[in-house]
């Protein structure tokens, strides 16, 4: 393992035991392995997902660390995972898609399909040699959802993480790994938005503000927001949405095909994950165009889809989980350099690690504009 000096033996973490409750721990520092990297956490994002597993939800193995998106700067390396130029020091980012780079999916690219991941992390909190690197000072395991990012260090595969260059801001720049990659894999990969189309997003969060800006930025002519929330509403438009529409109101389908001729939007996001919010994307589409669900729901939740409507008007459905991660992560970190992905508008709530808590607390009320960050104080 290569270090710049000595590291601490202990870190704080907040650990899930049980359902809805985080509590603070003092765990061993994990120590990377081959190809990994051990990152001294700045911040880590609020993100539904880790609500879905926090209250249980999602099923997933407890005690666990959750947190799924950091920024940090790289505290040690081991061995091999300094061969593409990561360095001791160097700021970076860690995405919540963490790549095995072997199996089949990984050599065709598509790293959003990694099949060490979903068997080993999202079911079994393990990295790819099938054990955690989170212990309690008794020697407990402890699982990791992604790379257990709510902690002051933690371990992402080397794969999983990207160069953050000078004069970008370390805290804010954490939701790009779940936040902006998402968003960037909705529009640039599942979507293939073109100059041209129009777009709507329902619900506008930290992933749905970030597609409001892609798509924009990839040459969208309308781009409707459609949310619950008037102050999301708002921030959307100053991402860039051209129309905004609350929809609990009973036109809120009418006035979404009013923006866009009559016909429709060419692509509709849904950025929730609710039977809903799915239901209400789905007949916003144009005839001949797609939906794009990214929002995760419930274990085992489903959505209503009239099958006349989708034959008739020859729509499609096509789910987004995240991106590609070794090739999308740097771009979208370039896109945020440059400041086409106005990275730090996104986040509005800043928590320190003592108020975990309330974090996912705001976020279970609906009360974050954006997303939060978690900051660890280090």
């Amino acid at each position: 393992m290569t270090t710049s000096g000595s590291l601490p033996t202990t870190m704080r973490a907040a650990v899930c035991r049980e359902d809805g409750h985080l509590v603070l721990e003092d765990l061993p520092v994990p120590q990377p392995q081959r190809d990994e990297v051990l990152v001294r956490v700045t911040a880590c994002g609020v993100c539904h997902s880790d609500l879905h597993a926090l209250d249980g939800h999602i099923a997933f193995p407890r005690p666990a660390v959750l947190g799924h998106e950091i920024s940090g700067t790289v505290a040690a390396l081991g061995p091999g995972a300094g061969r593409d130029g990561l360095a001791v020091g160097q700021p970076v980012v860690g995405a919540f898609l963490m790549p095995c780079g072997r199996c089949r999916y990984c050599v065709q690219g598509r790293d959003d399909l990694c099949e060490e991941f979903f068997a080993r992390n999202r079911l079994g909190g393990q990295l790819f040699d099938g054990t955690s690197r989170l212990r309690t000072t008794d020697g407990e395991t402890v699982a990791m959802y992604s790379m257990g990012g709510l902690a002051e260090y933690a371990v992402v595969p080397a794969t999983a993480v990207a160069p953050v260059p000078e004069g970008m801001e370390l805290a804010p720049a954490a939701v790009l790994g779940c936040a902006g990659l998402t968003a960037y894999g909705a529009v640039r990969r599942a979507a293939d938005l073109h100059p041209g189309e129009s777009v709507a997003v329902v619900a506008v969060g930290g992933v749905g503000s970030n597609v409001v800006q892609l798509a924009r930025a990839f040459g969208a002519s309308e781009v409707v927001a459609v949310d619950v929330d008037a102050d999301k509403l708002a921030a959307a438009s100053r991402m860039g949405a051209t129309v905004t529409v609350d929809s609990r109101d009973p036109d809120a389908r009418e006035q979404v095909l009013a923006a866009t001729g009559g016909r429709g939007v060419d692509v509709a996001f849904e950025v929730l994950g609710r039977p809903e919010t799915f239901e209400l994307a789905l007949q916003l589409v144009a005839p001949g165009g797609r939906m794009v669900p990214v929002g995760l729901g419930r274990a085992g939740q489903d959505a209503p889809v009239e099958i006349n409507l989708m034959v008739r008007r020859s729509l499609r459905i096509i789910a987004n989980y995240g991106a590609r991660t070794r090739t999308d992560l740097p771009a979208v970190v370039d896109l945020a350099d440059r400041g086409v992905l106005r990275y730090r508008d996104v986040v509005t709530r800043t928590f320190d690690l003592a108020d975990v808590d309330a974090a996912y607390a705001a976020l279970r009320a609906g009360e974050v504009t954006g997303r939060a960050v978690v900051t660890m104080g280090t």
